[in-house]
């Protein structure tokens, strides 16, 4: 008898066939986001949930007392309740990688948006504001080439990036991470630095972190405080890693140059949101994976994790804090 999962969004065909290969499943295939009522109904008798950015809590895992595996469709996975999922003997995964050059790519272009005002002046043209030269230095942008720019957060896609401003652009590369990373180092001529001189030096500051209790608004009026005038901020990994309250007074006061965000606090945004009346911010709707490539690929990823978790096999990509929970093969 196959095992029973349940996929609570729409996936590609080809992944819901792959699925179907080996499961027994059930989809959600409505583009809204599945009700908790109808979730919590659906895996009472699952030993797999393939889910996007699950809240899994230990109240969930009592309505879902067969289940083996929660596969997520994304790289964080800060919505799940590692010690109840431990508790419970429950893997979690989740999928890095696929997105990687991806995030990598959008991260960059809030730094050539942001500092060149691109979609600050799309507007300007389209709402037929052109009527004039612009040859004056308040409508002038930032460059990007040669620049400084500083990375919180060295992971897989603070690599990309690093790679793109330095190999790409001739930038000057400072970074911070728990840990140092040589061997980038002497690839990229990136420099490792504490975080007050990053924030003091460096004309683009972009956060890459995941979030966690260590990082909650690691970011705040503090660290504000220490930017140039004229940086720009940029965040495409947490909304919460930033205490947004302190970036938008950051940006109020004229503390920082602009900023290009790709997430916030509050998803999606409140429409009352200072940020969104700034024209010195470009702000989009958390799409760093949105490539038709990337969403496939994670998708496909998810899938075979989903897979190996219910049919006894080890998933590729369990998160670090469950990895106690699987077997190796040679074991």
């Amino acid at each position: 008898m196959k095992p029973k999962v349940f996929i609570a969004k729409p996936i590609p065909k080809e992944v819901e066939e792959y699925i179907s290969h080996y499961c027994e499943y059930k989809i959600w295939d409505q583009q809204e986001p599945i009700p908790k009522d109808i979730l919590l109904n659906e895996v009472a008798e699952v030993d797999g949930l393939l889910t996007p950015k699950g809240v899994i809590t230990k109240d969930f895992l009592e309505k879902a007392p067969k289940l083996k595996i929660v596969s997520n469709i994304a790289v964080g996975y800060d919505a799940f309740d590692l010690t109840a999922m431990k508790e419970r003997g429950v893997i979690g995964t989740h999928t890095p990688y696929v997105l990687d050059e991806a995030v990598a790519d959008l991260a960059f272009g809030l730094i050539l948006d942001s500092s060149r005002r691109i979609s600050e002046f799309n507007h300007f043209v389209k709402d037929g504001k052109w009527k004039q030269s612009l040859d004056r230095a308040e409508w002038f942008g930032q460059d990007v080439h040669h620049a400084t720019v500083g990375i919180i957060g060295m992971g897989r896609i603070g690599e990309k990036i690093a790679r793109r401003a330095a190999l790409g652009f001739e930038m000057n590369v400072l970074y911070n991470s728990t840990r140092k990373k040589p061997e980038l180092e002497e690839k990229y001529g990136m420099v490792y630095s504490e975080i007050n001189p990053l924030l003091e030096r460096s004309d683009f500051v972009l956060v890459m972190l995941p979030l966690k209790d260590s990082t909650y608004h690691f970011i705040g009026e503090e660290q504000f405080r220490l930017m140039k005038s004229n940086a720009i901020f940029v965040n495409c990994s947490r909304g919460q890693v930033v205490d947004e309250k302190a970036l938008i007074k950051a940006l109020q006061e004229g503390q920082i140059r602009g900023a290009g965000l790709d997430v916030f606090e509050v998803e999606p945004v409140a429409i009352d949101n200072p940020l969104l009346k700034m024209d010195n911010v470009v702000t989009l709707p958390h799409i760093g994976s949105a490539t038709e490539k990337t969403r496939f690929d994670m998708a496909m990823k998810a899938a075979e994790n989903l897979v190996a978790g219910v049919t006894g096999q080890v998933p590729e990509n369990v998160v670090p804090e469950l990895q106690s929970l699987v077997k190796s093969p040679s074991a």
